[in-house]
């Protein structure tokens, strides 16, 4: 195991130790079940660290060629298919939910309710499946059955048997980042608006709400450049393969585990209450009188 592998495995490693005592966090205190907030944060949360795992074995996988039966390998694609989009598209929800709070709090109460945002997990799972029913049927369709008895190297170009069909990919992928990134656009100017015209009590949360959208913006950014990184390295890889795995564990560590983290950092450490009931978990209870935040929850 070189370093470049062993580096990614502490950071996958430190991730995914954060990411666990935030979900215990979540579901040990039942007030953050009460939140929309707090809910698609740990809806975050859970899709991250599934995605950092499966991501992680291909890596491995792809570094030591072991090959898979490509059954095996379509199930992989699946999963992290839908697991790739779930992310941008919570983040998107998260905004507006911010745009509701700010813009509309006569109406928050009633538009924001944990109900609605569980119903709302499912809908997101559904959009973040589009672009997989599309290119997997398409795989389906133009493979005889004997391939999916052979052992590949599994990567994302197995699942592309056709030229248009990798077109079509790029097509679905940049209509996600047009979408998502207009919302996001547009609650952080509405937001901005808002903050301009708050009373002094109000401008406080405005701000905080206008710095959380831009934060969600640069994540949702990082997530959609993740698009687009199997086009970029598809081209690469017919010209110089060195190239192509050294351009690979760029994008792993800049596009998939950089937004990772900033989850954390955006609910998860900048939240207080959320932050001392956190520290208080993280250090086992031995600081008992650091978490006052843990009573009130």
């Amino acid at each position: 195991m070189n370093e470049k592998i062993l580096l990614v495995q502490v950071l996958v490693g430190i991730f995914l130790y954060v990411n666990c005592v935030m979900i215990f966090t979540f579901f040990k205190k039942e007030a953050f079940h009460n939140n929309v907030r707090y809910i698609f944060f740990a809806h975050i949360l859970f899709c991250d660290s599934l995605l950092l795992i499966l991501t992680n074995i291909l890596l491995l996988l792809s570094h030591y060629h072991i090959l898979m039966l490509v059954r095996l390998c379509l199930c992989f694609y699946m999963l992290m298919s839908t697991l790739k989009f779930s992310t941008p598209l919570t983040l998107m929800a998260m905004s507006l939910e911010r745009y509701v709070a700010i813009c509309l709090p006569l109406r928050h109460a009633e538009i924001s309710t944990p109900s609605k945002a569980i119903r709302c997990i499912p809908v997101i799972h559904a959009l973040s499946s589009i672009q997989l029913i599309i290119i997997s049927s398409i795989f389906i369709y133009s493979v005889p059955l004997s391939f999916y008895t052979t052992e590949k190297l599994c990567n994302v170009e197995l699942i592309i048997v056709h030229k248009w069909q990798g077109n079509l990919r790029a097509a679905i992928s940049q209509l996600y980042f047009l979408v998502m990134s207009s919302v996001i656009v547009f609650t952080y100017v509405k937001i901005m608006a808002a903050a301009k015209l708050a009373s002094t009590d109000n401008k406080k949360s405005a701000t905080k709400g206008l710095r959380t959208v831009a934060l969600h913006g640069i994540q949702l950014l990082l997530c959609l450049i993740q698009l687009w990184c199997p086009f970029i390295e598809t081209a690469i890889m017919e010209t110089d393969y060195k190239l192509f795995r050294l351009l690979r564990y760029f994008n792993y560590i800049a596009f998939i585990l950089a937004p990772r983290c900033l989850s954390p950092l955006v609910y998860g450490l900048r939240d207080e209450k959320f932050f001392m009931v956190l520290k208080y978990y993280a250090l086992c209870g031995l600081k008992k009188k650091t978490s006052p935040a843990s009573d009130d929850l």
